[in-house]
Protein backbone atom coordinates (compact mmCIF):
# COMPACT_ATOMS: atom_id res chain seq x y z
CA UNK A 1 0.00 0.00 0.00
CA UNK A 2 1.24 3.19 -1.32
CA UNK A 3 0.23 6.37 0.96
CA UNK A 4 0.07 9.41 -1.48
CA UNK A 5 -0.88 9.56 -5.17
CA UNK A 6 1.56 12.64 -6.14
CA UNK A 7 4.61 11.79 -8.78
CA UNK A 8 6.31 9.67 -6.13
CA UNK A 9 3.21 7.17 -5.67
CA UNK A 10 2.75 7.54 -9.78
CA UNK A 11 6.18 6.75 -10.60
CA UNK A 12 6.56 3.71 -8.54
CA UNK A 13 2.68 2.16 -9.24
CA UNK A 14 4.45 2.07 -12.98
CA UNK A 15 7.53 0.25 -11.55
CA UNK A 16 5.42 -2.29 -10.04
CA UNK A 17 3.12 -2.99 -12.70
CA UNK A 18 5.64 -4.78 -14.67
CA UNK A 19 7.28 -1.71 -16.53
CA UNK A 20 10.63 -2.85 -16.39
CA UNK A 21 13.98 -0.55 -17.48
CA UNK A 22 16.31 -1.74 -19.71
CA UNK A 23 19.56 0.14 -21.28
CA UNK A 24 18.74 0.92 -25.34
CA UNK A 25 20.74 -1.06 -27.41
CA UNK A 26 23.12 1.21 -29.28
CA UNK A 27 22.80 4.05 -26.65
CA UNK A 28 25.53 5.56 -25.11
CA UNK A 29 25.78 7.44 -22.62
CA UNK A 30 27.80 10.75 -22.12
CA UNK A 31 29.04 9.84 -18.52
CA UNK A 32 32.15 7.25 -19.55
CA UNK A 33 32.74 5.44 -16.06
CA UNK A 34 28.61 4.79 -16.39
CA UNK A 35 28.79 4.33 -19.81
CA UNK A 36 31.24 1.40 -19.16
CA UNK A 37 29.41 0.25 -16.02
CA UNK A 38 26.29 0.01 -18.12
CA UNK A 39 28.20 -2.30 -20.87
CA UNK A 40 28.91 -5.31 -18.56
CA UNK A 41 25.40 -6.10 -17.77
CA UNK A 42 23.76 -4.70 -21.31
CA UNK A 43 21.10 -7.37 -21.45
CA UNK A 44 20.12 -6.85 -17.46
CA UNK A 45 17.02 -4.48 -16.24
CA UNK A 46 18.08 -1.28 -13.94
CA UNK A 47 16.14 -2.42 -11.73
CA UNK A 48 18.30 -5.83 -11.41
CA UNK A 49 21.82 -4.09 -11.80
CA UNK A 50 23.65 -3.57 -8.01
CA UNK A 51 22.38 0.84 -7.74
CA UNK A 52 25.30 1.41 -5.22
CA UNK A 53 27.53 0.35 -7.84
CA UNK A 54 25.83 2.04 -10.87
CA UNK A 55 25.21 5.32 -9.15
CA UNK A 56 28.56 5.80 -7.30
CA UNK A 57 30.84 8.68 -8.36
CA UNK A 58 27.71 10.85 -10.02
CA UNK A 59 27.18 14.20 -9.16
CA UNK A 60 24.32 16.51 -9.51
CA UNK A 61 21.84 18.54 -7.86
CA UNK A 62 20.51 15.59 -5.40
CA UNK A 63 22.15 14.21 -2.16
CA UNK A 64 20.37 10.90 -3.33
CA UNK A 65 22.73 8.74 -5.79
CA UNK A 66 19.66 6.70 -7.18
CA UNK A 67 17.87 9.77 -7.66
CA UNK A 68 21.23 11.17 -10.08
CA UNK A 69 21.22 7.80 -11.08
CA UNK A 70 17.55 7.66 -12.12
CA UNK A 71 17.67 11.18 -13.71
CA UNK A 72 21.36 11.09 -15.51
CA UNK A 73 19.83 7.76 -17.31
CA UNK A 74 16.26 9.44 -18.30
CA UNK A 75 18.03 12.90 -19.28
CA UNK A 76 21.38 11.96 -19.56
CA UNK A 77 23.07 15.87 -19.78
CA UNK A 78 20.11 17.72 -19.21
CA UNK A 79 21.87 20.27 -16.37
CA UNK A 80 24.22 21.32 -19.27
CA UNK A 81 21.19 21.62 -21.64
CA UNK A 82 21.43 19.35 -23.49
CA UNK A 83 18.43 17.47 -25.05
CA UNK A 84 19.97 13.68 -25.14
CA UNK A 85 17.20 11.52 -25.63
CA UNK A 86 16.87 9.09 -22.34
CA UNK A 87 19.26 5.74 -22.93
CA UNK A 88 16.30 3.54 -21.16
CA UNK A 89 13.27 1.41 -22.95
CA UNK A 90 10.95 0.16 -21.02
CA UNK A 91 9.20 -3.82 -21.53
CA UNK A 92 5.74 -4.47 -19.80
CA UNK A 93 6.77 -7.62 -18.41
CA UNK A 94 3.21 -8.59 -16.34
CA UNK A 95 4.64 -11.55 -14.74
CA UNK A 96 6.47 -9.44 -12.65
CA UNK A 97 4.24 -6.77 -11.47
CA UNK A 98 3.72 -6.67 -7.49
CA UNK A 99 0.16 -6.70 -6.37
CA UNK A 100 -0.26 -2.67 -4.77
CA UNK A 101 -3.30 -0.09 -4.09
CA UNK A 102 -2.17 3.51 -4.43
CA UNK A 103 -4.67 5.98 -1.81
CA UNK A 104 -4.48 9.67 -1.55
CA UNK A 105 -7.42 12.11 -1.35
CA UNK A 106 -7.01 13.87 -4.47
CA UNK A 107 -6.88 12.68 -8.44
CA UNK A 108 -3.91 11.44 -9.30
CA UNK A 109 -1.05 13.92 -8.85
CA UNK A 110 -1.44 14.77 -5.37
CA UNK A 111 -0.98 18.60 -4.49
CA UNK A 112 -0.65 19.55 -7.77
CA UNK A 113 -4.54 19.62 -7.89
CA UNK A 114 -4.63 22.50 -4.96
CA UNK A 115 -1.94 25.03 -6.27
CA UNK A 116 -2.91 28.05 -8.23
CA UNK A 117 -3.48 26.48 -12.29
CA UNK A 118 -2.02 29.64 -13.19
CA UNK A 119 1.50 28.96 -11.07
CA UNK A 120 4.72 28.65 -13.42
CA UNK A 121 6.83 25.93 -11.96
CA UNK A 122 10.44 26.09 -10.75
CA UNK A 123 11.20 23.53 -12.68
CA UNK A 124 11.69 23.28 -16.52
CA UNK A 125 8.84 21.16 -18.28
CA UNK A 126 10.88 18.38 -19.32
CA UNK A 127 11.55 17.86 -15.53
CA UNK A 128 8.45 17.39 -14.32
CA UNK A 129 7.75 14.05 -16.80
CA UNK A 130 7.24 10.86 -15.55
CA UNK A 131 9.11 7.62 -16.87
CA UNK A 132 8.10 6.77 -21.20
CA UNK A 133 6.05 9.82 -21.53
CA UNK A 134 7.79 13.14 -21.89
CA UNK A 135 5.99 16.08 -20.63
CA UNK A 136 6.73 18.13 -23.84
CA UNK A 137 5.51 15.55 -26.33
CA UNK A 138 1.81 15.18 -24.04
CA UNK A 139 2.15 19.48 -24.13
CA UNK A 140 2.54 18.95 -28.12
CA UNK A 141 -0.41 16.98 -28.17
CA UNK A 142 -2.03 19.76 -26.73
CA UNK A 143 -0.89 22.51 -28.91
CA UNK A 144 0.75 23.98 -26.37
CA UNK A 145 4.49 25.17 -25.72
CA UNK A 146 6.42 25.79 -22.49
CA UNK A 147 6.95 29.69 -21.52
CA UNK A 148 10.46 30.17 -20.93
CA UNK A 149 11.05 26.21 -20.73
CA UNK A 150 8.62 26.16 -17.86
CA UNK A 151 5.12 24.69 -17.06
CA UNK A 152 2.39 25.75 -15.24
CA UNK A 153 0.73 24.16 -12.44
CA UNK A 154 -2.36 22.89 -14.54
CA UNK A 155 -0.51 21.67 -16.92
CA UNK A 156 1.21 19.47 -14.40
CA UNK A 157 -2.00 18.28 -12.34
CA UNK A 158 -3.27 17.19 -16.03
CA UNK A 159 -0.58 15.46 -17.05
CA UNK A 160 -0.36 13.46 -14.35
CA UNK A 161 -3.68 12.11 -14.59
CA UNK A 162 -3.20 11.21 -18.03
CA UNK A 163 -0.19 9.39 -17.48
CA UNK A 164 -2.11 7.48 -14.74
CA UNK A 165 -5.06 6.61 -17.78
CA UNK A 166 -2.21 6.42 -20.37
CA UNK A 167 0.10 3.73 -18.66
CA UNK A 168 -3.33 1.63 -17.52
CA UNK A 169 -2.09 2.17 -13.36
CA UNK A 170 -5.50 3.22 -12.48
CA UNK A 171 -6.79 0.06 -11.45
CA UNK A 172 -4.15 0.35 -8.47
CA UNK A 173 -5.75 4.03 -7.60
CA UNK A 174 -8.49 4.45 -4.80
CA UNK A 175 -8.50 8.91 -4.92
CA UNK A 176 -10.90 10.17 -2.05
CA UNK A 177 -8.97 8.02 0.30
CA UNK A 178 -8.04 9.25 3.68
CA UNK A 179 -5.99 6.95 5.71
CA UNK A 180 -5.87 7.73 9.53
CA UNK A 181 -3.64 5.21 10.48
CA UNK A 182 -0.81 2.27 10.44
CA UNK A 183 0.58 0.19 12.80
CA UNK A 184 1.98 -3.04 12.85
CA UNK A 185 0.39 -6.23 13.91
CA UNK A 186 0.67 -9.29 14.16
CA UNK A 187 -0.35 -11.78 11.47
CA UNK A 188 -2.21 -14.16 14.12
CA UNK A 189 -4.31 -11.72 15.14
CA UNK A 190 -6.16 -11.12 11.77
CA UNK A 191 -8.98 -12.87 12.21
CA UNK A 192 -9.45 -16.55 9.99
CA UNK A 193 -11.73 -15.58 7.47
CA UNK A 194 -9.68 -12.21 6.53
CA UNK A 195 -6.51 -14.77 6.16
CA UNK A 196 -8.27 -16.95 3.97
CA UNK A 197 -9.80 -14.07 1.31
CA UNK A 198 -6.45 -13.16 0.74
CA UNK A 199 -4.53 -16.50 0.72
CA UNK A 200 -7.23 -16.80 -2.16
CA UNK A 201 -6.49 -13.50 -3.55
CA UNK A 202 -2.74 -12.87 -3.79
CA UNK A 203 0.60 -14.95 -3.55
CA UNK A 204 1.19 -13.79 -0.41
CA UNK A 205 3.42 -14.97 2.34
CA UNK A 206 1.08 -15.87 4.92
CA UNK A 207 1.69 -19.27 5.24
CA UNK A 208 5.41 -18.85 5.82
CA UNK A 209 6.31 -18.79 9.57
CA UNK A 210 8.62 -16.20 9.60
CA UNK A 211 5.86 -13.62 8.25
CA UNK A 212 4.35 -12.94 11.99
CA UNK A 213 4.03 -9.25 11.41
CA UNK A 214 2.01 -6.98 8.77
CA UNK A 215 0.51 -3.61 8.56
CA UNK A 216 -2.66 -2.70 9.31
CA UNK A 217 -3.82 0.51 7.19
CA UNK A 218 -7.42 2.00 8.54
CA UNK A 219 -8.86 5.01 6.94
CA UNK A 220 -12.07 6.50 5.00
CA UNK A 221 -13.04 6.69 1.44
CA UNK A 222 -15.10 10.07 0.95
CA UNK A 223 -18.26 9.02 -1.52
CA UNK A 224 -20.45 11.00 -3.91
CA UNK A 225 -22.55 11.74 -1.41
CA UNK A 226 -20.10 12.66 1.07
CA UNK A 227 -19.78 10.21 3.58
CA UNK A 228 -17.29 8.01 5.18
CA UNK A 229 -16.82 4.61 4.49
CA UNK A 230 -14.65 3.03 6.95
CA UNK A 231 -11.71 0.11 5.62
CA UNK A 232 -9.13 -1.49 6.93
CA UNK A 233 -5.83 -3.08 4.83
CA UNK A 234 -3.28 -5.50 5.51
CA UNK A 235 0.01 -5.04 3.97
CA UNK A 236 3.47 -6.50 3.93
CA UNK A 237 4.93 -3.41 3.22
CA UNK A 238 4.45 0.43 3.16
CA UNK A 239 5.28 3.06 1.28
CA UNK A 240 4.43 6.86 2.62
CA UNK A 241 4.48 9.02 -0.33
CA UNK A 242 2.94 11.61 1.33
CA UNK A 243 4.70 14.89 0.74
CA UNK A 244 4.65 17.74 2.91
CA UNK A 245 1.84 20.46 1.66
CA UNK A 246 -0.47 19.36 4.49
CA UNK A 247 0.14 21.65 7.08
CA UNK A 248 1.83 25.32 6.77
CA UNK A 249 4.23 26.09 9.45
CA UNK A 250 2.93 28.89 12.21
CA UNK A 251 4.78 31.11 13.54
CA UNK A 252 3.33 30.70 16.53
CA UNK A 253 2.81 34.11 17.89
CA UNK A 254 0.08 36.19 20.02
CA UNK A 255 -2.93 37.03 17.36
CA UNK A 256 -1.99 34.36 14.96
CA UNK A 257 -5.68 32.98 14.54
CA UNK A 258 -7.39 35.68 14.19
CA UNK A 259 -9.10 35.73 10.85
CA UNK A 260 -7.26 38.31 9.23
CA UNK A 261 -3.92 36.08 9.49
CA UNK A 262 -3.43 33.65 6.65
CA UNK A 263 -1.10 30.83 6.23
CA UNK A 264 -2.15 29.81 2.11
CA UNK A 265 -1.90 32.11 -1.26
CA UNK A 266 -5.16 31.24 -2.14
CA UNK A 267 -6.35 33.17 0.92
CA UNK A 268 -5.23 36.71 -1.08
CA UNK A 269 -6.31 35.54 -4.46
CA UNK A 270 -9.65 34.83 -2.76
CA UNK A 271 -9.61 38.31 -1.34
CA UNK A 272 -8.92 40.07 -4.72
CA UNK A 273 -11.82 38.17 -6.26
CA UNK A 274 -14.39 39.00 -3.71
CA UNK A 275 -13.41 42.34 -3.61
CA UNK A 276 -12.57 42.69 0.04
CA UNK A 277 -8.94 43.65 -0.82
CA UNK A 278 -8.05 46.34 -3.79
CA UNK A 279 -6.28 49.10 -4.47
CA UNK A 280 -7.45 51.45 -1.40
CA UNK A 281 -6.82 49.21 1.24
CA UNK A 282 -4.34 48.79 3.62
CA UNK A 283 -0.82 46.83 3.21
CA UNK A 284 -0.81 42.92 3.14
CA UNK A 285 1.43 41.89 5.23
CA UNK A 286 3.61 39.08 3.94
CA UNK A 287 5.92 36.93 5.96
CA UNK A 288 8.47 34.73 4.54
CA UNK A 289 11.24 34.35 1.76
CA UNK A 290 10.77 30.98 -0.30
CA UNK A 291 8.94 30.95 -3.51
CA UNK A 292 5.47 30.91 -2.25
CA UNK A 293 5.71 34.70 -0.48
CA UNK A 294 7.50 35.54 -3.76
CA UNK A 295 4.46 34.64 -5.98
CA UNK A 296 1.97 36.41 -3.60
CA UNK A 297 4.62 39.44 -3.92
CA UNK A 298 4.16 39.18 -7.90
CA UNK A 299 0.46 38.67 -7.24
CA UNK A 300 0.01 41.92 -5.48
CA UNK A 301 2.36 43.36 -7.50
CA UNK A 302 0.00 42.49 -10.45
CA UNK A 303 -3.15 43.45 -9.03
CA UNK A 304 -1.34 47.05 -7.28
CA UNK A 305 -1.78 46.17 -3.85
CA UNK A 306 0.33 47.69 -1.33
CA UNK A 307 2.77 44.97 0.41
CA UNK A 308 4.68 44.96 3.28
CA UNK A 309 7.60 42.16 3.37
CA UNK A 310 9.04 40.65 6.07
CA UNK A 311 11.56 37.89 6.19
CA UNK A 312 14.22 36.85 8.87
CA UNK A 313 17.50 36.66 6.19
CA UNK A 314 19.80 39.06 5.12
CA UNK A 315 19.05 39.96 0.68
CA UNK A 316 22.74 38.52 -0.01
CA UNK A 317 22.37 35.16 2.24
CA UNK A 318 23.43 32.73 0.13
CA UNK A 319 20.73 30.60 1.97
CA UNK A 320 18.11 32.36 0.06
CA UNK A 321 16.22 30.66 -3.17
CA UNK A 322 16.76 33.46 -5.03
CA UNK A 323 20.46 33.68 -4.44
CA UNK A 324 20.56 29.82 -6.28
CA UNK A 325 18.28 30.75 -8.81
CA UNK A 326 19.78 31.33 -12.60
CA UNK A 327 18.59 34.96 -13.72
CA UNK A 328 17.87 34.14 -17.23
CA UNK A 329 15.64 31.08 -16.33
CA UNK A 330 13.85 33.02 -13.30
CA UNK A 331 12.89 36.38 -14.47
CA UNK A 332 9.96 36.95 -12.23
CA UNK A 333 11.40 35.88 -8.73
CA UNK A 334 14.94 37.59 -9.99
CA UNK A 335 12.40 40.95 -9.97
CA UNK A 336 11.40 40.09 -6.74
CA UNK A 337 14.69 39.77 -4.83
CA UNK A 338 15.68 42.89 -6.83
CA UNK A 339 13.08 44.59 -4.88
CA UNK A 340 13.94 42.91 -1.86
CA UNK A 341 17.10 44.56 -2.53
CA UNK A 342 16.27 47.72 -3.14
CA UNK A 343 13.10 48.77 -1.70
CA UNK A 344 13.96 48.54 2.13
CA UNK A 345 11.51 50.52 4.76
CA UNK A 346 14.88 52.52 4.96
CA UNK A 347 15.66 54.10 1.51
CA UNK A 348 12.75 54.36 -0.92
CA UNK A 349 13.42 52.86 -3.90
CA UNK A 350 11.90 52.63 -7.40
CA UNK A 351 9.01 49.76 -6.87
CA UNK A 352 5.78 51.40 -5.76
CA UNK A 353 3.29 49.48 -3.02
CA UNK A 354 6.16 47.33 -1.61
CA UNK A 355 8.23 47.86 0.96
CA UNK A 356 10.83 45.04 1.94
CA UNK A 357 11.96 44.41 5.39
CA UNK A 358 14.75 42.37 5.59
CA UNK A 359 16.10 40.69 9.13
CA UNK A 360 12.61 41.03 10.91
CA UNK A 361 10.03 39.18 12.17
CA UNK A 362 6.89 39.71 13.72
CA UNK A 363 6.13 39.76 17.52
CA UNK A 364 2.43 39.43 17.32
CA UNK A 365 -1.26 41.01 15.17
CA UNK A 366 -3.84 42.60 17.42
CA UNK A 367 -7.65 42.48 17.07
CA UNK A 368 -7.36 45.69 15.71
CA UNK A 369 -5.19 44.40 12.70
CA UNK A 370 -2.20 46.26 13.53
CA UNK A 371 0.87 44.29 13.61
CA UNK A 372 4.55 44.90 15.72
CA UNK A 373 7.24 44.10 13.62
CA UNK A 374 10.69 43.78 15.52
CA UNK A 375 14.50 44.44 13.49
CA UNK A 376 17.77 42.62 14.40
CA UNK A 377 18.59 45.70 16.76
CA UNK A 378 15.00 45.00 19.11
CA UNK A 379 13.55 48.31 17.59
CA UNK A 380 9.82 47.85 16.74
CA UNK A 381 7.26 49.65 14.65
CA UNK A 382 3.67 49.04 14.47
CA UNK A 383 1.93 48.72 10.71
CA UNK A 384 -1.93 49.06 10.19
CA UNK A 385 -2.40 46.31 7.63
CA UNK A 386 -6.04 44.70 6.12
CA UNK A 387 -4.32 40.79 5.34
CA UNK A 388 -1.23 38.58 6.45
CA UNK A 389 0.32 35.96 4.99
CA UNK A 390 2.75 33.73 6.55
CA UNK A 391 4.21 31.79 3.89
CA UNK A 392 7.16 30.15 5.57
CA UNK A 393 6.87 26.61 4.43
CA UNK A 394 4.53 23.78 5.52
CA UNK A 395 5.13 20.23 6.84
CA UNK A 396 3.80 16.78 6.74
CA UNK A 397 0.72 15.72 8.44
CA UNK A 398 2.52 12.30 9.16
CA UNK A 399 -0.05 11.91 12.48
CA UNK A 400 -1.67 8.35 11.14
CA UNK A 401 1.54 6.99 12.57
CA UNK A 402 2.71 6.10 16.18
CA UNK A 403 3.99 9.33 17.81
CA UNK A 404 3.77 11.21 14.59
CA UNK A 405 6.27 9.92 12.28
CA UNK A 406 8.49 11.14 14.87
CA UNK A 407 11.37 7.94 15.97
CA UNK A 408 11.28 7.35 11.98
CA UNK A 409 13.01 11.19 11.58
CA UNK A 410 16.78 11.05 11.38
CA UNK A 411 16.78 13.35 14.31
CA UNK A 412 14.54 11.06 16.99
CA UNK A 413 13.27 14.08 19.26
CA UNK A 414 12.28 16.49 16.58
CA UNK A 415 8.87 16.30 14.10
CA UNK A 416 9.54 15.35 10.37
CA UNK A 417 10.92 18.08 8.34
CA UNK A 418 11.54 17.99 4.46
CA UNK A 419 14.35 20.22 4.65
CA UNK A 420 16.08 20.08 8.29
CA UNK A 421 14.99 16.53 9.31
CA UNK A 422 13.81 13.90 7.05
CA UNK A 423 12.67 10.22 7.44
CA UNK A 424 16.04 8.23 7.73
CA UNK A 425 15.94 5.73 4.67
CA UNK A 426 18.79 3.52 3.42
CA UNK A 427 19.88 5.23 0.51
CA UNK A 428 19.56 2.25 -2.16
CA UNK A 429 15.94 0.96 -1.20
CA UNK A 430 14.78 3.71 0.59
CA UNK A 431 13.38 1.22 3.34
CA UNK A 432 13.34 3.16 6.98
CA UNK A 433 16.02 2.82 9.57
CA UNK A 434 13.72 2.12 12.28
CA UNK A 435 10.95 0.33 10.77
CA UNK A 436 11.37 -3.03 8.03
CA UNK A 437 8.37 -2.66 5.79
CA UNK A 438 7.67 0.99 5.94
CA UNK A 439 9.38 3.30 2.54
CA UNK A 440 9.33 6.74 2.55
CA UNK A 441 9.56 8.80 -0.83
CA UNK A 442 9.84 12.32 -1.89
CA UNK A 443 9.85 15.26 0.28
CA UNK A 444 9.60 13.00 3.64
CA UNK A 445 13.08 11.12 3.00
CA UNK A 446 14.75 14.87 1.27
CA UNK A 447 13.99 14.52 -1.74
CA UNK A 448 12.29 18.23 -3.30
CA UNK A 449 12.15 17.87 -6.99
CA UNK A 450 10.05 15.81 -8.92
CA UNK A 451 12.94 14.97 -11.45
CA UNK A 452 14.57 13.36 -8.06
CA UNK A 453 11.63 11.52 -6.54
CA UNK A 454 11.94 8.98 -9.40
CA UNK A 455 15.15 7.62 -8.09
CA UNK A 456 13.66 6.80 -4.98
CA UNK A 457 10.54 4.92 -6.40
CA UNK A 458 13.03 2.99 -8.36
CA UNK A 459 15.19 2.25 -4.95
CA UNK A 460 11.86 0.78 -3.76
CA UNK A 461 10.82 -0.88 -6.52
CA UNK A 462 14.25 -2.92 -6.57
CA UNK A 463 13.69 -3.28 -3.07
CA UNK A 464 10.30 -5.11 -2.98
CA UNK A 465 11.10 -7.18 -5.85
CA UNK A 466 13.80 -8.90 -4.07
CA UNK A 467 11.82 -9.35 -1.72
CA UNK A 468 9.43 -10.63 -3.41
CA UNK A 469 11.59 -12.83 -5.77
CA UNK A 470 10.12 -11.58 -8.88
CA UNK A 471 14.12 -11.00 -10.19
CA UNK A 472 14.84 -12.94 -13.19
CA UNK A 473 18.37 -15.56 -12.10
Amino acid sequence: VFLGNGPSGICLSYLLSGYTPYVKRDSLHPHPILQRKLEEAPDVSILDQDLEYLSEGLEGRSHSPVALLFDTLQRPDTDFGGTAESILTWWHETDRAIPHLVLGRNAPGGAWHSIEGSMVTLSRGEWMGLPDLPFKDWLKQKRRGLRNNRATAQDIAQYYQHYVMKKGLQKNFRCGTVVTSVRKVSAESISSHTQKDLQENSDSLWNDEKSTEVFQVDGFVRTVKGDKEPFSIYAENVVLATGTYDSPTWLGIKGENLSYVHHKLSALEEAVKNNSIGIMSDPVLIVGAGLTAADAILFAHHCNILVIHVFRRRVSDPGLIFNQLPKMMYPEYHKVHQMMKEQTAACAGPYECYISLPEHHVLSFGKDKKCIVQDKNGYQKVYKISMALVLTGSNPNLSFLPNNGIDLAMDGDQPVNPKRNPIEVDPFTYECTQEKGLYALGPLAGDNFVRFVQGGALAVASSLLKKANKNPP
